[in-house]
């Protein structure tokens, strides 16, 4: 028997999903109102797709689990408004998203390729039929398979097969997409699902069967326990510390509080409207991120203030450091080259490496 498919059972980390018990929320617990742009709302690494424009809102949150012995969080979807007249391209999911450097171990793309599986607790209003896809982002290939939810917490247990066809890249980009599917118009449903072996993408054929979310506002859904592992078998939900996770969330995404008693770091005036600044972070990040619009000051033992209402840009960045060297514009009256410190004076600092 080849090496590598000895088994020698099924330890150390085993999920790779993060945040897959919805313990962390950096961004808040609720959101209300979705249903017009993508993007993460409330739970962190859980991406809400949207596609073409719906009538169909929604509210995220993260709810208390008081009915599932070993779980204390889900991510709750509510339906607040419905849409019954699908457009084409609409559709609605829940995207986790995964860098090739952590998908080696499936060996795809190779003869000694490994099953995918797919674990989750989930817990609807009523009966419904939705779907979990895996999407190669790096070779355009995908399978699906429906699952059924009822107004019980059910464990949805997918295996999916092995697939020679197409490795995963090896870095820190998107490469796979576990995509919850709860609503899709035509283009994604129009086709025969393709559910029993790895293909070429062909849209149709990606949400064939499922019900729609936004069919009544009486909808609702909760997952939980959701896991990804190497192999043919789901084992028992990985927990992890909720400090682990939080510094696996951190490496996408972290929130630094702002205000006016918030914290202030060193920096160095460039020219009359800009100041370097240099924040210390939780962990290193993904990738060079992305920050928001803040109101922020800079003041120095002069007694100079500055304010400022900009969005910061990231001016020195590397995988492997724990700071990240910013450049803040928008303000009048600085002097060139002196120290000075800066801080944000109401939002919080968004700095965003989600891939």
């Amino acid at each position: 028997m080849p090496l590598s498919k000895i088994q020698f059972g099924n330890t150390g980390r085993r999920n790779l999903v993060i945040n897959g018990a919805m313990q962390v929320a950096q961004r808040g617990t609720s959101s209300t109102g979705l249903g017009t742009a993508d993007g993460y709302f409330t739970l962190d690494r859980f991406l809400m797709n949207i596609g073409a424009t719906s009538a169909g809102r929604f509210t995220m949150s993260q709810s208390t689990v008081t009915d599932l012995p070993g779980f204390a969080n889900a991510v709750k979807l509510e339906c607040t408004s419905a849409d019954t007249s699908l457009a084409a391209g609409e559709q609605l999911t829940i995207d986790h998203r995964i860098e090739g450097q952590d998908l080696q171990q499936f060996k795809k793309g190779t003869s000694e390729a490994e099953s995918f599986t797919v674990s989750f607790y989930a817990k609807a209003n009523a009966n419904a039929t939705y779907a979990c896809e895996l999407f190669d982002v790096d070779n355009t290939r995908q399978i699906t398979k429906l699952f059924n939810v009822t107004s019980s917490w059910t464990r949805i247990i997918l295996t999916f097969p092995p697939d020679t066809t197409g490795a995963f890249d090896d870095d820190n980009a998107l490469s796979l997409n576990l995509v919850i599917g709860l609503h899709g118009g035509s283009t994604y449903t129009s086709g025969t699902l393709n559910s029993t072996a790895w293909a070429s993408v062909v849209n149709g054929n990606r949400r064939g069967g499922i019900t729609s979310f936004f069919d009544s506002t009486s909808r609702t859904l909760e997952i939980t326990g959701l896991q990804f592992e190497v192999g043919d078998t789901a084992t028992e939900f990985e927990h992890r510390s909720f400090g682990e996770e939080l510094a696996a969330c951190q490496r996408y995404f972290q929130r630094i509080s702002g205000g006016s008693d918030a914290y202030s770091v060193s920096g160095k005036m460039q020219g009359s409207n800009s100041i370097d600044a240099t924040i210390p972070l939780n962990v290193p990040l993904r990738a060079s991120p992305t920050m928001n619009s803040i109101n922020s000051r800079a003041f120095h033992d002069g007694g100079f203030t500055a304010s400022s209402s900009t969005t910061p840009t990231a001016l020195q960045f590397a995988v492997n450091d724990i700071v990240l060297a910013v450049n803040c514009a928008g303000f009048t009256g600085l002097t060139n080259n002196e120290i000075a410190n800066w801080g944000p004076t109401s939002n919080a600092l968004t700095i965003d490496a989600e891939l």
